[in-house]
C-alpha cells in the first residue's frame, strides 16, 4: 500500500462508510446488532452483597471469591437478564459482590434467584440403554475442606485435588467402593460440573480428579468446588434502582455533549489551521466512525464513564494532528517543498505522538485491570480510542494530505486567527 496511497485511502473510506451504517441505531431498515448499553444508560438495578469470609482460610479466599462470582453470574444468566455485570469489589475491611442488572423489571425475583450460597453435592449415576439418571447421596459441600489445583508429576497435566473432612472422607470412601468403574456426578446449584469415573476405592479423605483439562478449565473447577464447599454466605446490603427514563435522559445528555464537543474541536481546527484544519476534520470524522464501529462490533458495554473516555479521545486525536501541522509549518518556513515538508513534519512529530500515547495506554491498562467495573468502562474506551487515534493521525491524515493535497503548492504560513 506504500506506493498506492489513493487505493489505501479508498479502502479506509469504504470501511468508514460501512462502520457508519453499522453504528446507526435505526439501521436503515436492516436487522443489526444492538448497542450494548450499561445500567446508567438504560436503567435497571444495582445490587451490593457483602461476602462473609470469616470461616474461609486466607489461602482459599481468592478461589472462593472467583468461584462465587462465577456461580452468581450463571444464576443471573439463567434468570434471563440482558448483559449482566457481576464482579468482586475488595476494600480494606470488606469483600463485596456487585451485580448490575440492566433493564431488569422484576427486581425481587432477581434477588431471590441470586441470594443464596452455592450448593455443591455428589450424586451416583445410573445408566441404561436410553436414559441417564442421577441419585442423590448424603455427600455435599459441607464435607469438603478444600480443593486446589495440582499438576500430574509424570505428564504435567493439570488436575484437581479435593480434601474431605473426617466424616466426609468416610462417606466418600463408601461411595467410591460402591461405584468402581462408574462415574460420580458433581453438581453445583443443580448444574452438572463434572462426572469423573471412579478407578478404585478411595480412602483417607483425599481424591484427585484428572482428565484432559486445560489449565483454565482446572482452575475454574477448583473455584467452583471452593464456592460450593466453603462457607461464604452473601448478604444483600444495598440496592439501587435506576429508572429507564433517567437512563434515557443520561444517554441523551451524553450524546449531545459528545456532539457539541466534537463540533467545537472541528471548528477550532478549521479556524486556526484553515487549509490543514479541513484535513484534520475529515480524519476526525473517519476516526469517530471507526472507533464507534469497533465498540459495537466487539460488544463493548457503553456507560456514562465509557462515553466520557471516548469523548476525551476525540480531543487527543486532534492533538496529534496539531503536533504534525506545527511541524509541517516549521518545515515550509525553512523552504522545503510541500511534499518534503509534510514527510518531515510527520517524521519529526511521531516520537512525541508515540510517547504521549504509550503513556496513556499504560494508564488505561492499569485502570482496566486494577479497578472496578465503572472505571473499567472508562479505561477500555480510552484504550481503544487512543489506539485508533494513533492510526488516524499517522495514517489517515497523511493519506488525505498525500492524495488530496499533493498537487497543491505549499501553503503559505498563516498567522493564527485571533
Amino acid at each position: 500500500m506504500k506506493h498506492h496511497p489513493g487505493l489505501f485511502l479508498f479502502l479506509i473510506i469504504i470501511i468508514t462508510i460501512l462502520a457508519a451504517v453499522f453504528i446507526y441505531p435505526a439501521g436503515f431498515g436492516l436487522k443489526k446488532q444492538p448497542w450494548r448499553l450499561g445500567l446508567d444508560l438504560v436503567g435497571g438495578s444495582y445490587l451490593i452483597y457483602q461476602i462473609d469470609l470469616s470461616q474461609v482460610p486466607t489461602s482459599d479466599q481468592d478461589s472462593v471469591l472467583n468461584g462465587l462470582r462465577d456461580v452468581i453470574e450463571r444464576r443471573v444468566n439463567l434468570f434471563g437478564v440482558s448483559e449482566p455485570q457481576v464482579f468482586i469489589s475488595k476494600t480494606a475491611d470488606s469483600n463485596n459482590l456487585i451485580v448490575e442488572l440492566a433493564g431488569v423489571k422484576n427486581i425481587n425475583e432477581a434477588i431471590a434467584q441470586i441470594g443464596t450460597t452455592p450448593f455443591l453435592d455428589f450424586r451416583e449415576v445410573e445408566q441404561n440403554a436410553s436414559t441417564t439418571s442421577f441419585i442423590m447421596t448424603n455427600l455435599n459441600g459441607r464435607y469438603v475442606k478444600s480443593a486446589q489445583l495440582n499438576f500430574d508429576p509424570t505428564t504435567g497435566q493439570p488436575e484437581v485435588a479435593i480434601e474431605f473432612n473426617e466424616e466426609g472422607g468416610g462417606i466418600f470412601e463408601r461411595l467410591t467402593e460402591a461405584n468402581i468403574g462408574k462415574p460420580i456426578a458433581i453438581f453445583l446449584d443443580n448444574v452438572l460440573i463434572e462426572a469423573p469415573v471412579v478407578q478404585e476405592k478411595i480412602t483417607g479423605g483425599k481424591a484427585v480428579i484428572s482428565g484432559k483439562f486445560t489449565l483454565a478449565e482446572a482452575k475454574q473447577l477448583v473455584e467452583r468446588f471452593n464456592a460450593g464447599a466453603l462457607p461464604a454466605p452473601i448478604t444483600l446490603i444495598n440496592q439501587q434502582t435506576i429508572s429507564p427514563t433517567l437512563g434515557a435522559d443520561s444517554l441523551h445528555r451524553a450524546l449531545v455533549a459528545g456532539l457539541i464537543g466534537a463540533l467545537l474541536v472541528m471548528i477550532f481546527m478549521v479556524l486556526y489551521y484553515r487549509y490543514l484544519g479541513i484535513f484534520a476534520v475529515l480524519a476526525l470524522l473517519i476516526y469517530i466512525a471507526l472507533t464507534l464501529g469497533v465498540f459495537k462490533l466487539f460488544s463493548i458495554t457503553m456507560t456514562l464513564a465509557g462515553l466520557a473516555g471516548f469523548i476525551l479521545t476525540i480531543g487527543m486525536a486532534v492533538d496529534a494532528n496539531i503536533l504534525i501541522f506545527e511541524r509541517i509549518k516549521e518545515e515550509t518556513k525553512r523552504g522545503l517543498s510541500w511534499i518534503n515538508a509534510m514527510e518531515e513534519g510527520f517524521r519529526r512529530a511521531w516520537p512525541s505522538i508515540r510517547d504521549s500515547n504509550i503513556s496513556t495506554i499504560i494508564t488505561a491498562l492499569i485502570l482496566y485491570f486494577l479497578t472496578s467495573s465503572f472505571i473499567r468502562g472508562f479505561a477500555i474506551t480510552l484504550l481503544i480510542g487512543v489506539l485508533i487515534s494513533m492510526f488516524s493521525a499517522i495514517t489517515t491524515t497523511r493519506l488525505l494530505l498525500k492524495v488530496l493535497a499533493k498537487k497543491q503548492a505549499a501553503p503559505k504560513p498563516q498567522t493564527p486567527a485571533t
